[in-house]
């Protein structure tokens, strides 16, 4: 790690010693439908998302990220491999990922791959066991936004009464 990081100051040194200009930025990618910039946040939501599940938009605007970018393609490709290893691989499959990841040549992928290793032991859980701990999750952050949108205003009965829906108060009167 010391040593990418050695590299890439090298690599922006370099220009100056050599009296170049620095290297340019990639451009951004336009989106084909509106001609915007694609955000990288909208970038990095697109590469998750199945295409299935996409727009015509989003559809364009994957082509359009694809074309442009060689590791955009390289990361789509490793995440959706990935969302299929966590709906039903293999634990061999995983390990072939991770390889596939830390010799990718992306950073983001490189350092997902290195920190999963860290907690290897959780994450072959999350391959083959079938249940997860998102439903919780929702409920929890649930509970967070409410009692932050309630914050000073009521005690413990309007914080019942927001969080158990109508319905169940009748199931539970005699």
């Amino acid at each position: 790690m010391e040593n990418d990081r050695r590299e890439s100051l090298q690599r922006g040194i370099r220009h100056y010693d050599l009296g170049l200009p620095p290297a340019s930025a990639p451009s951004p990618t336009l989106d084909p439908t509106t001609g915007r910039k694609i955000s990288s946040l909208t970038a990095a939501a697109l590469c998750v998302k199945p295409r299935g599940q996409m727009t015509p938009q989003q559809i364009a605007s994957i082509n359009a990220l694809k074309i442009e970018s060689a590791e955009f393609t390289i990361m789509r490709q490793l995440a959706m491999r990935f969302r299929g290893l966590l709906m039903g691989g293999s634990i061999e499959k995983l390990g072939v990922w991770l390889q596939d990841a830390r010799l990718s040549g992306v950073y983001a992928m490189q350092r997902f791959a290195r920190t999963a290793r860290q907690d290897i032991d959780a994450l072959r859980n999350a391959v083959l066991e079938p249940w997860s701990n998102g439903q919780t999750e929702d409920q929890i952050n649930r509970l967070k936004a409410i009692k932050r949108a309630m914050y000073g205003r009521a005690g413990v009965e309007l914080l019942r009464a927001r969080m158990i829906p109508l319905y169940q108060d009748d199931l539970h009167q005699e």
